[in-house]
């Protein structure tokens, strides 16, 4: 199982880490913590000191009841980013988390390598052909309605049947353009309550019958800090937890806040294996 980032072939046979880089003033965990270009960068080197394969660049923050930011103010703070880590840092593999295809396009155009969209083409009608059109992986998650209503829209028939049936189309859209690298992200937290998102987690070797590399982005959220009663400040321990257990289940990239302890879920996981 690999996937083509600008040439270079990334084989997610071995469990692979997404690092995260939010550089919005209002996401959940790290909203407005990396202020300025050095404080940028020194992330950045230290993730992918840690082991980092990808650094995923947010713009837009996703978690519920954001605030929406306009199409010209997400470049705007992005495009920038790019070309400040790969000036510091040129073989650095730059995921873009975004549900626009204006933004895709400019931050592949910038260097960006791989597009991860919260809404798999469903928010932006141009998304699925302008991925075709640059031939890049392409990250697709579950999600219903917008970050602004989806915990609004929760109402399964049947969840896991539901989620595999929303991939199975949106996988064979994208295949009718000629998309050819597409990984799966079942959203945690996206759309799903508390209970829904440990149904998620218990079932994801269901996922396996996609036959597409699955992304678990569970790192801090609220279905470990709710849980335990406590925070995302203190949710380390837990995401290292789930991490595991995903990584069980079948998950080839953990995109995380925690580069260093997700390398070290993969290791002793696949230390069972080997």
């Amino acid at each position: 199982m690999t996937i083509n980032c600008k040439g270079k072939l990334i084989d997610l046979s071995s469990p692979k880490v997404m690092g995260i880089l939010n550089i919005t003033p209002d996401s959940f965990y790290d909203g407005g913590s990396h202020k300025n270009e050095d404080e940028i960068l020194n992330h950045v080197e230290y993730m992918l000191n840690e082991g980092a394969t990808f650094i995923d660049v947010g713009a837009y923050s996703s978690r519920p009841n954001a605030n929406h930011v306009s199409e010209t103010e997400e470049l705007s703070r992005i495009i920038t980013i790019i070309k400040l880590i790969l000036k510091a840092f040129p073989e650095t593999l730059i995921s873009i988390d975004t549900f626009r295809s204006e933004v895709a396009k400019q931050c592949i155009e910038a260097g960006a390598c791989l597009i991860n969209d919260i809404s798999a083409g469903l928010l932006d009608e141009n998304m699925l052909q302008t991925i075709a059109n640059l031939k890049v992986p392409y990250i697709m998650m579950h999600m219903r309605g917008t970050p602004q209503t989806m915990q609004q829209q929760t109402e399964y028939d049947d969840l896991i049947k539901d989620v595999l049936f929303y991939f199975s189309e949106r996988i064979a859209a994208a295949k009718a353009l000629g998309i050819v690298d597409i990984i799966v992200d079942p959203g945690f937290g996206f759309a799903k309550t508390l209970e829904q998102n440990f149904e998620l987690l218990n079932k994801l070797e269901l996922f396996k019958m996609i036959e597409k590399p699955l992304l678990a982005g569970i790192s801090r959220k609220s279905m470990i800090y709710k849980t335990l009663d406590t925070s995302a400040q203190e949710a380390l321990n837990g995401t290292s937890v789930l991490n595991t257990i995903a990584l069980q289940k079948g998950a080839s990239i953990l995109r995380v806040h925690d580069v260093k302890e997700a390398m070290e879920c993969i290791k002793l996981v696949e230390s069972l294996s080997s």
